[in-house]
């Protein structure tokens, strides 16, 4: 508990160093994100393009989609799940085995270090410190590619769920014609 008059603060807060470390933190993101984007896209840029497709029909709003682009849909997208999946293991690859060499060099980097346990730990970290990003560049790509997949298999579902209403209506359509569109 603070005392009446007491600063909680082990110093004053100053807005410069705040805004300085604010402008580094954004600097240091974009070029992580730039590079986790670059490895995403490396390993993304079919799905993403053919999810872009289905997204321009969808938004013609004025044209559904035919059920021959609903067939489509449903035909492509489980290949291009497949591919992108078989690249979601080839990126864990790399994730491993950057995060093998960050624990190699900073073995060695402990190793060579002097001084106390907490000396050599943090003269090893500090030298891995490009090493350990670029393992956390693999593990968020690696993490954005698996969710796309996770969406493009949702959408998946979400096409087979059209269908089969579709088909439904259809049926309902012969029994009874005044039930075309569902209504």
């Amino acid at each position: 508990m603070v005392k009446k008059g007491v600063i909680a603060l082990s110093q004053e807060i100053e807005s410069k160093k705040i805004l300085e470390l604010q402008d580094r933190i954004d600097a240091n993101s974009k070029l992580m994100d730039d590079i986790v984007n670059k490895l995403v896209s490396e390993y993304c840029k079919p799905l993403d393009d053919y999810v872009a497709f289905i997204k321009s029909v969808l938004d013609d709003t004025n044209n559904p989609p035919t059920d021959l682009e609903l067939d489509d849909f449903i035909l492509n997208l489980p290949v291009l799940l497949y591919f992108t999946g078989e690249a979601l293991e080839s990126l864990g690859i790399r994730e491993d085995i950057a995060k093998a060499i960050r624990q190699e060099l900073y073995n060695k980097a402990f190793d060579n270090a002097t001084g106390t346990i907490a000396d050599k730990t943090a003269e090893a970290e500090l030298a891995v410190q490009n090493e350990q990003i670029t393992q956390i560049a693999y593990q968020r790509a690696y993490r954005k590619v698996k969710l796309r997949m996770e969406a493009g298999y949702e959408l998946l579902q979400s096409i087979k769920k059209v269908i089969t209403r579709r088909g439904q209506e259809y049926e309902m359509s012969k029994i009874d014609p005044a039930r075309i569109g569902g209504q």
